[in-house]
């Protein structure tokens, strides 16, 4: 252990990060033995540390540092909890099970059937409609149950994590915990969590129309317009709750580093301090102002969005069940390319009606999945491609770690996805499918993050 370290340790026990303020005091009141000169590192180390942390970063870390680690926390846990209804709404989903629940009652919904009669009841309002008219008319009263529990859970899950964002939310706010900028963000939060509520009733809702027993060789399902707006809309909040947990817990650090270096210099030996220096010296370097360095982390931006985007695109894939053709890779058909890419938009004997090419690339199951691979391909590639150059430029071992988790979840999801679509979409791969694209995306957030982050 350096003596920087040592002394790091024995700062830990002595400054208490709960009173910033005062341990600043302290940490600022000369002490017999040190040289007047002493602040001199401290400024150098707190500069070398703001401009790591700070540099191209349109966020302002002097608002953000006055937010409770608690309160990060609490947004790394409601980030969490959406990541688990996202996995429990792709089991929803994949077991048929979002059409059992015909009725959508804030209040009332949270109570299951108790009795006998009670579930009969509602096994009756279930038989009226598509689902159960055209592809589940054989269903048994035990098995109406299972898919019943499946989305009651994913409705439940939905309205827990709304009140336990909500609720603490309004006690964080209140109590000061959060500064103007994270109050803000937590109102729009909130706002998206009630609309994701409202996205998720319209999905249903679009399943439950009985124009659907008017079209031959209909399947009854949801749009899947409305589902990939339900993706997309978790995925969204997801996000910023992530982004802002990891942002605000950067802020208290970024703290707790500044005074560390005051600290260094009013009570540490010379030793110490020199350590000091030479860490706030190699912090300084001038990769991170470098165009290597704003190219890369720019580039970091660019491969989150093509991951979210490649993630919607699944959304189309699953709303019109496209992954059950073409079970092949890397061909579809006798190609690349699939021959039927344009059928709905070519006019034909038997389709004397076509719609227009871009409804087509969104509502033909051909092209849907084939421009999901192309996704998909397109955005593993961007990923290695980042590695690669990750490997030419001098990164602190945090955001190493970042791109290389990245690629290697890459690969594992694009495993994944070849073997979903080869086995037919079993549950399990699939689910296992859904649930990778969003520890994608969380990996693609944690790194750049850590493009951003005072290095230890």
């Amino acid at each position: 252990m350096t003596g920087l370290d040592a002394f790091e340790a024995r700062w830990r026990d002595v400054f208490s990060p709960k009173r910033p303020a005062a341990a600043a005091a302290a940490a600022a009141t000369p002490v017999r033995g040190v040289s007047s000169s002493a602040p001199a590192p401290a400024a150098l180390a707190a500069s070398a540390f703001s401009q790591a942390d700070d540099a191209d970063s349109d966020s302002d870390p002097q608002r953000d540092k006055t937010t409770r680690p608690i309160v990060g926390y609490w947004y790394l846990f409601s980030g969490a909890l959406v990541f688990s209804i996202v996995a429990l709404g792709g089991l929803t989903r994949l077991t048929e099970s979002g059409l059992s629940i015909v009725e959508w009652n804030v209040i009332k919904g949270m109570k299951p059937p108790q009795s006998q009669q009670e579930w009969e009841e509602e096994f009756e309002k279930y038989k009226q409609f598509p689902e159960y008219k055209l592809l589940n008319h054989h269903m048994t009263l035990s098995e109406f149950k299972f898919i019943f529990y499946m989305e009651w859970a994913h409705r439940m899950l939905g309205r827990f994590i709304g009140l336990s964002f909500i609720l603490p939310g309004a006690y964080f706010a209140y109590k000061g915990y959060m500064t103007r900028g994270i109050q803000r963000v937590s109102l729009v939060v909130a706002t998206l969590i009630g609309m994701q509520g409202v996205l998720g009733w319209l999905m249903v809702k679009s399943g439950l129309s009985d124009e659907l027993l008017a079209k031959p060789g209909a399947v009854p399902r949801v749009s899947h317009y409305w589902l990939t707006a339900h993706l997309g809309s978790a995925f969204i909040i997801y996000s910023i709750m992530v982004a802002t947990g990891l942002r605000i817990l950067r802020s208290n650090r970024k703290l707790d580093l500044s005074l560390f270096a005051v600290s260094v210099c009013a009570f540490g030996d010379r030793q110490s301090r020199r350590a000091l220096t030479m860490r706030a010296d190699l912090v300084r370097q001038p990769m991170f102002k470098s165009p290597s360095f704003k190219t890369f982390r720019a580039s970091s931006h660019g491969v989150a969005g093509l991951v979210l985007l490649t993630a919607l695109s699944g959304g189309l894939v699953a709303g019109l069940d496209a992954g059950l053709i073409y079970n092949e890779f890397p061909f579809m058909g006798n190609g690349i390319v699939p021959e039927d890419f344009w059928a709905l938009s070519t006019q034909t004997d038997r389709n004397p009606h076509p719609i227009s090419w871009f409804r087509n690339v969104l509502e033909n199951p051909s092209a849907v999945q084939f421009n999901h691979r192309v996704l998909a391909c397109t955005t593993f590639t961007a990923i290695s491609a980042l590695w690669v150059v990750s490997r030419r430029i001098p990164l602190v071992r945090p955001a190493r770690i970042a791109i290389n988790a990245l690629l290697g979840v890459a690969v594992i999801q694009v495993t994944l996805g070849i073997t979903t679509l080869l086995y037919l979409v079993p549950v399990p791969l699939a689910a296992a499918h859904q649930c990778g694209s969003l520890t994608l995306l969380t990996v693609a957030l944690w790194l750049m993050h850590t493009l951003r982050v005072v290095p230890k």
